[in-house]
């Protein structure tokens, strides 16, 4: 099959960008590698046990795959700064989950994008909870240049995009990668509240990173972290936001993706109880967090805020039988009782 016919099917199903790849072991996987012995992913198990390896080549997914074909979806909704991100009363969410969960949405174009190519081939979809170096096989596939905050770039239309890949048995002419655009560039690295990205970028330390220690973190925040968090209840989006390509960035055309979920209301999410929790955020990405680790980013916003009147739901918060809750809330508690707030990130 041509490589033009296979982009053209893709786009039928929703994907804004598309490109091709071969299912060869990646060169960037001695990189990954020697990332998590470094210890950068932190206690994302799922990168660094069993599955590190299967990293090393596609075929051990799908032993048949020949091609990898990439896919971008659009999630970008919207042009403009939101109020809430910068209403002290209101907790910053990343834009990946202002809509539904993009699992689904990834899944369902990829299912129908392996359809339309026939059913002469042997195929797998991927999305990020497959073991690929999906970044290293989007940019091989033309789809954009991995950036300086580790984000794919794509020349035209920036970086808000979520990624995905359908493994075939199907030999499809590869694409080149781009050049890589960054050129001198730093302000992801600048800006980045907790210092997570290398001086020189193209590196992200997890541990440091805002979108780990409010999604993907478990336990407590560490202390020195807590300040820079600001009012970001799940995820951040800093190092894209401040990204030169994305300043003329499209808007996602799928309602799917909608900015359902913008921003939150801190009181309002600090008394939520856990089945309304589960059903609020049941098709939304943030049910990742967990219940008690967005109570937990919850309490550490309200104290970086100084929002003394939500005084009375921290000291219930405090008194919460789950140990990492209480101690969030009780951080935040003598937040409150210092002279001067914590500024919000920007």
């Amino acid at each position: 099959m041509q490589a033009a016919e296979v982009k053209r099917l893709a786009q039928e199903c929703g994907f804004e960008l598309a490109g091709i790849a071969s299912a060869e072991p990646s060169p960037d996987f001695g990189r990954y590698i020697a990332w998590i012995e470094r210890g950068m992913a932190g206690s994302m198990g799922y990168l660094t046990d069993r599955r590190a390896n299967i990293r090393s080549d596609p075929k051990l997914l799908l032993p048949s795959a020949r091609s990898v074909i990439c896919v971008g979806k659009l999630y970008n909704s919207s042009p403009h700064c939101p109020d809430g991100f910068t209403d002290s009363g209101m907790g910053r969410i990343s834009r990946y989950a202002w809509g539904e969960d993009y699992h689904d949405v990834m899944r369902t174009g990829l299912e129908k994008l392996a359809a339309k190519l026939g059913p002469d081939h042997e195929w797998k979809v991927c999305i990020d909870t497959a073991p690929l170096l999906e970044r290293s096989y989007a940019r091989a596939a033309g789809l954009g240049w991995i950036g300086k905050n580790t984000c794919l770039i794509n020349q035209e239309q920036g970086s808000w995009f979520f990624l995905g890949e359908l493994l075939t048995s199907l030999t499809v002419e590869p694409d080149q990668p781009p050049p890589d655009r960054c050129g001198t560039c730093t302000r992801c690295v600048e800006a980045c509240p907790t210092q997570a990205i290398a001086a020189d970028g193209y590196e992200l330390d997890a541990r440091a990173c805002i979108s780990y220690l409010t999604i993907e973190l478990r336990g407590p925040i560490p202390n020195q972290y807590r300040e820079q968090i600001g009012n970001h209840v799940f995820g951040c989006d800093i190092c894209q936001d401040v990204c030169p390509w994305n300043q003329r960035a499209p808007i996602t055309e799928d309602p799917a993706l909608a900015g359902h979920f913008v921003s939150a209301s801190l009181e309002k999410m600090a008394e939520l109880a856990e089945p309304e929790f589960r059903e609020i955020f049941r098709h939304s990405p943030i049910r990742r967090a967990k219940y008690t680790g967005f109570l937990r980013n919850v309490a550490i916003a309200i104290g970086n805020n100084g929002l003394g009147e939500f005084r009375q739901r921290l000291e219930a918060l405090a008194q919460s039988p789950n140990e990492l809750v209480s101690e969030a809330a009780t951080w935040a508690l003598d937040r409150l009782n210092r002279p001067e707030p914590a500024n919000l990130s920007s």
